[in-house]
């Protein structure tokens, strides 16, 4: 195994968005295959043809574009062991089918859906296995000729793996040890159905697995019972060689309460559990996407590598590029991780205050324009600078900075009351006068003059600096007043508290 190179792969289905812990399931895929100098293929498991949602595919590759997550090879990606989409491989799953009832690995059931029905009906907590196989319409209890008339009649059948009873299955995992299960209770799993000509995820997964090399196999702990029946596959072909080691991880759980984290637990609580905003061509209905709500890639991508995996430092923020180099699968939880969703908008915060005041400017440039405010770039990035700090999202920047940009037409009438006292338009007008003469308008420039003045008359600092607020913001809020009014200039500082006094009085 250690002489092979590393392959791992990503497989969704395409039965509509990728709910974010298939999200961490690739990034976990990713970083081990980075960090081990390996290979990320990219494969889509459509082998169950009702379940497929148009647009679906297109959405998953879109999800791990926007992400920064790259594959090397896959669907849309090219790549030597194609074709890497499960329903263009038929023929091939074909071949394999034959060989397991060729060693008498398989057999053919021709049961009817209501025939299983009954049985279920029948025996408590049927499953088809060994013990109850001979009760069953198959190869095995049926004659060589009743089998052959029934497939030259073209009765519908399934393959069926035969599991032999009194066995060890032993399943190396590299998070939770080794894991033994019996084989006896295993159930003879279908492996092909004739009805679409298409093999089950079980058998379809094995031969793609070995196929295209891969060597090791990272999926959600939920695939984790059908680890021991992939091991036996593994042993009927005789590939114990090129068999993949396995690390089942832990589920993403409810922020509240027990249970895997659902999307109604986003819709219930407020946050989105896709990466993309999602449009169901069935529904109609849309759900968020964490793009759409004002996350950064790479806030997600550090907010969801520590859910489940502990670097076993006390870093929090990392690069992708430090995420590679931390990584180490060995070190993923045992247990389930809460999704608190809170934490990712902290991540998004701390994103902002990485990113540079230009940077953040641009993004919230077009919402400056779509509320008609013509401003230069340079403007806008000193009221980033100023107010970035304050914000999880870029979209809330604009009704916390809109006064930087449009003069307050009314005044909160809290703020009213307990800022603006009998003497307020009094001081206010006693301030323009100062502010008038000052030639220097720059922070520097007002604060010691203005100081001065306060200091000289004896008037309460908080007085007039919330009555001033007031002037040009509406409200009480925003950074330091002479940042206010530098940045406004002092034409519109003036005019601001002129019209505050006419208004307020």
């Amino acid at each position: 195994m250690s002489e092979r190179k590393v392959r791992v792969r990503f497989a969704p289905s395409p039965t509509g968005a990728l709910h974010i812990g298939g999200v961490r399931t690739a990034l976990y895929n990713y970083l081990f295959a980075r960090r081990n100098g390996g290979e990320f293929i990219f494969r889509i498991e459509d082998t169950d043809s009702h379940r497929f949602v148009p647009g679906a595919e297109e959405y998953i590759i879109e999800s791990f574009r926007w992400l920064g997550i790259k594959f090397d090879e896959g669907v849309g990606f090219g790549g030597n062991h194609g074709p890497y989409r499960q329903s263009e491989r038929r023929e091939i799953y074909k071949d394999y089918v034959k060989q397991l009832l060729d060693a008498g690995k398989a057999y053919l059931a021709f049961d009817t859906p209501e025939e299983l029905e009954a049985k279920r009906t029948e025996i408590k907590n049927f499953q088809y296995d060994a013990h109850t196989r001979s009760q069953m319409r198959n190869s095995l209890t049926l004659s060589p000729a009743e089998t052959q008339q029934l497939m030259a009649g073209g009765a519908q059948y399934t393959v069926r793996f035969k599991i032999e009873p009194g066995k060890e299955v032993r399943v190396n995992d590299m998070i939770r040890g080794e894991v033994v299960v019996k084989s006896d209770i295993l159930d003879d799993k279908v492996l092909y159905k004739s009805a679409d000509e298409l093999p089950t995820y079980h058998l379809a997964n094995i031969v793609d697995d070995h196929l295209m090399q891969i060597t090791h196999v990272i999926r959600g702990e939920e695939w984790l019972p059908s680890a021991p029946l992939h091991v036996l596959l593994y042993q009927a072909f005789g590939w114990e060689e090129t068999m993949p080691r396995f690390a089942h991880l832990p589920l993403l759980l409810k922020p509240e309460g027990k249970g895997k984290l659902s999307k109604r637990d986003g819709d219930r609580l407020g946050f989105p559990v896709f990466p993309l905003e999602w449009h169901d061509p069935k529904t109609g209905e849309v759900a968020s996407g964490y793009r759409e709500s004002g996350y950064f890639p790479e806030a997600v991508i550090n907010f969801l590598a520590l859910l489940g995996w502990n670097p076993g430092t006390e870093q929090e923020l990392f690069t992708l590029e430090e995420l590679v180099d931390a990584f180490d699968i060995s070190k993923c939880s045992l247990h389930g991780a809460k999704f608190d969703y809170k934490k990712g908008i902290w991540f998004n915060h701390e994103y902002i205050l990485k990113k540079s005041d230009e940077e953040i400017a641009t993004l919230f440039a077009p919402i400056v324009a779509n509320n008609g405010v013509d401003e230069p770039l340079e403007r806008i990035t000193q009221v980033v600078h100023m107010m970035k700090d304050r914000v999880n999202f870029v979209k809330e920047l604009w009704p916390l900075c809109s006064f930087f940009f449009i003069a307050p037409s009314e005044y909160d009438e809290k703020t009213v009351k307990k800022r603006w006292k009998d003497y307020s338009a009094r001081q206010m007008s006693e301030l323009a006068t100062v502010l008038e003469g000052i030639e220097d308008f720059t922070v520097a420039g007002q604060e010691p003059v203005v100081m001065k003045w306060v200091e000289d008359k004896g008037y309460k600092l908080g007085d007039i600096m919330n009555a001033f607020r007031l002037t040009l913001v509406g409200e009480g809020k925003g950074p330091g007043m002479f940042d206010i009014s530098a940045f406004l200039g002092k034409e519109e500082t003036l005019k601001r508290l002129q019209k505050a006094i006419d208004v307020l009085k």
